[in-house]
């Protein structure tokens, strides 16, 4: 009888404590990463649509590790450079698998042509010499 009891309570706090660790994990991987009040537009838009796997920084996020993503490190200025405004405009809205990069994908639906090019302008900071 000792051990029914036992085993009912460590049920009763047992379940609850799993419940709470899987949801706040689930939060972690799948709530989008905060936006602050004072943001701009292009900031906005990077902190929505790609701080999920670019990080909030440029440089990844842990949230792209987990699935075995490998973003470009947006702060690294050589590579970011090479690549025209025009180049990364057309990334952004069409998405990569035309060029071979299939894990980013295409945001022409979510953002209109003077958000993305904002945008850009937003990614281009991140490389920008501080």
């Amino acid at each position: 009888m000792l051990r029914r009891v036992k085993a009912k309570w460590l049920l009763i706090i047992l379940a609850p404590t799993l419940l709470l660790i899987a949801g706040s994990i689930l939060a972690l991987v799948f709530l989008p990463h905060p936006v602050p009040n004072t943001a701009t537009a292009g900031q906005r838009a990077y902190l929505t649509h790609c701080a999920g796997c670019h990080g909030a920084n440029g440089r990844g996020s842990w949230r792209s590790t987990i699935f075995f993503i490998r973003p470009g490190d947006l702060t690294d200025r050589a590579a970011m450079d090479r690549l025209s405004d025009e180049y990364l405009f057309g990334l952004i809205k069409h998405g990569g698998a035309t060029i071979g990069l299939p894990g980013m994908p295409a945001f022409g639906y979510h953002l209109k042509d003077p958000e993305i090019r904002e945008l850009v302008a937003h990614v281009r900071m991140l490389s920008a010499p501080k």
